[in-house]
């Protein structure tokens, strides 16, 4: 006698193993998807850029950018110490750009030139100087801005604007240099720590500062001037796509907002479109903008009413 469970006598059921249908199932889901996305081989990359590798590269980044507040360096020679945390960093930064370049090749079915990788990696370790300036000036607005803040060094080390903003940095530049993949990849480990979603290909001047920050969102074609400052839960985003623009390989345009030389965005404000907030201008929080903020302009909700305290207003009636 025999016992029969969902379609198997149990005898089998004992000799077989039970991952022998998951992996056949999603061997079947791999082979539908590439099917769908004309994709029958993965033959040239060997993986994509890794998030972990990534991380470790930005630790051995802002020691070097940073040695004795970030790095932890105790000696003689700062100059060997961030010598040898370059090397670290654009070793780990040039092999995963090396795997997204070989994913674009497979992608568009060409080449590269064989040094495109190593222009990427020189190009971008010339920019860290001015990049270490930038971020110098987002860290004093950070420490203007914020009566809470009793030293620049507090900033650096403890406030996720300063390390959200940082990686944005490097992000953009990467980005801009032709490696969108690796880039996407460090805003997302920014993300991950912070809440802060910054999208790389955001342009951000000088002096940035991200108030408290968590919920704060960028997208990638928003343009922000010089000593700009938002506060938490501020969306800068776009508007719904159209439909012909949902699915398949897509045009970029701009379509967030730009936001000019020292505007001040409170808390919640959402910014949605290729509208423009003008130099000086203060938007409320928890508004919704969708149209142009002139120079110096003010947007806020109206203002909440208030009775003294032995009076009921007839909004209110008893019962």
């Amino acid at each position: 006698m025999s016992f029969v469970t969902l379609g198997r006598p149990i005898a089998a059921l004992a000799t077989a193993d039970p991952l022998d249908d998951v992996v056949a199932g999603l061997r079947a889901a791999r082979a539908d998807w590439r099917s769908s996305h004309q994709r029958h081989s993965s033959a040239g990359t060997a993986r994509f850029p890794s998030r972990v590798a990534l991380a470790f590269m930005l630790e051995h980044l802002e020691a070097a950018l940073f040695p004795q507040r970030l790095g932890h360096f105790e000696g003689t020679s700062e100059d060997v110490f961030v010598r040898l945390r370059l090397d670290q960093a654009l070793a780990i930064l040039g092999d995963e750009v090396a795997r997204e370049l070989r994913y674009w090749e497979v992608e568009a079915g060409d080449d590269f030139d064989p040094g495109h990788g190593a222009t990427i990696i020189r190009l971008f370790a010339a920019a860290l100087p001015e990049i270490r300036r930038l971020i110098d000036s987002d860290v004093a607005a950070a420490f203007q801005g914020d009566p809470a803040a009793r030293s620049v060094d507090e900033i650096l080390i403890c406030y996720p604007c300063a390390l959200a903003v940082m990686y944005h940095r490097f992000a953009h530049q990467l980005y801009q240099l032709g490696a969108p993949l690796v880039a996407r990849l460090i805003s997302e480990i920014a993300n991950g720590r912070t809440g802060i979603d910054i999208h790389p290909g955001a342009t951000i001047g000088p002096s940035f500062f991200i108030d408290h920050g968590t919920g704060v969102v960028i997208g990638e074609t928003a343009i922000i001037g010089a000593r700009v400052r938002l506060y938490q839960h501020v969306t800068l985003g776009a508007r719904r796509l159209p439909p012909e623009q949902g699915h398949g390989v897509r045009e970029r345009f701009a379509r967030h907002p730009i936001v000019e030389d020292d505007v001040v965005i409170y808390a919640g404000a959402t910014i949605l479109g290729r509208v423009t907030i003008g130099q000086g201008a203060t938007v409320g929080g928890n508004v919704w903008v969708t149209e142009d903020v002139p120079a110096g302009g003010l947007v806020m909700q109206p203002p909440a009413l208030s009775f003294p305290a032995d009076t009921k207003p007839a909004l209110f009636p008893e019962g």
